[in-house]
C-alpha cells in the first residue's frame, strides 16, 4: 500500500512539474517600459509593491476557489485540484519574479525560453537568478531544476493540503494562505534583488573614485 502511495506522488511530482515547465514560457510578462506606462510616476520600491499586491490577490483568487472545492458535499477529484492550484499559483508568481527582475533591472539574460527557465529556477529557490550562474536550458532538460521543481511543489503540496480538509478548512483560509506564501516568496525575491543593486551601486562608486576597475 505504501508504495503504490509513493509511486502516486512521484507520479503526481513529475506530472506538475512537467505542466509548470510548459506553462513557464507562456506567463505574460511585461517589460519596465510598459510597467511604467501602466504606473506612471511610482519610483522601483512602489511599482514592486504594485506588483506584490496584485499577484498576493491573483494566488489569493485561487486559493479560494480551491478551498470552496474543499467545501462541497461531494468534492471534485482532489489530486486534480490541487495540481490545478499549484500550477495556477506558479503561474502567477513567475510572472512576478520575473516582472520584480524588470523593475529592479535584473532581467534574465537571453531568450524568451531562456528567460523563462531562469525564473523557474528562482521559483524553485524562492530566491533572485545570479546573472553571474545563469540556468540554461540544458541544466533544465538534464534534470536539475526539475528536482528542484519537484521539491518545491512538494513543499506546496504539504502546506496547501490543509486547504482541500472538508468543513474544516474552506475559501478564507485556502485563499488566506496562497496570499502569505506569495507575499513570503516576493519578499526574499526582492531582498535579493536590492542587495544585488546596492553591490553594483558599490561597484561603481569605487570605479568612480579610483579611476579604474580593482
Amino acid at each position: 500500500m505504501w508504495r503504490a502511495r509513493g509511486r502516486r506522488a512521484q507520479t503526481f511530482l513529475r506530472t506538475v512539474a512537467e505542466r509548470i515547465i510548459e506553462t513557464a514560457p507562456r506567463v505574460p510578462v511585461r517589460d519596465l517600459e510598459t510597467l511604467r506606462t501602466q504606473f506612471p510616476g511610482l519610483g522601483t520600491e512602489e511599482l514592486a509593491d504594485k506588483l506584490v499586491a496584485g499577484a498576493t490577490r491573483g494566488s489569493a483568487t485561487v486559493g479560494a476557489g480551491v478551498g470552496a472545492a474543499a467545501m462541497l458535499p461531494v468534492p471534485p477529484a482532489m489530486p486534480a485540484e490541487l495540481a490545478a492550484e499549484i500550477v495556477g499559483v506558479a503561474g502567477v508568481e513567475l510572472k512576478l519574479i520575473a516582472e520584480l527582475h524588470e523593475v529592479y533591472g535584473r532581467r534574465a539574460p537571453g531568450n524568451a525560453r531562456e528567460r523563462a527557465t531562469a525564473y523557474l529556477e528562482a521559483w524553485a529557490s524562492e530566491r533572485g537568478i545570479e546573472l553571474t550562474r545563469p540556468v540554461t536550458l540544458s541544466t533544465a532538460m538534464g534534470g536539475e531544476l526539475r528536482n528542484r521543481l519537484r521539491q518545491q511543489i512538494m513543499k506546496r503540496t504539504l502546506r496547501n493540503l490543509p486547504n482541500l480538509t472538508p468543513f474544516l478548512i474552506g475559501a478564507a483560509v485556502g485563499a488566506f494562505a496562497n496570499h502569505r506564501d506569495t507575499a513570503r516568496l516576493a519578499e526574499r525575491v526582492r531582498a535579493d534583488l536590492r542587495g544585488t543593486a546596492q553591490g553594483q551601486d558599490k561597484g561603481r562608486r569605487g570605479k568612480g573614485r579610483n579611476g579604474q576597475a580593482g
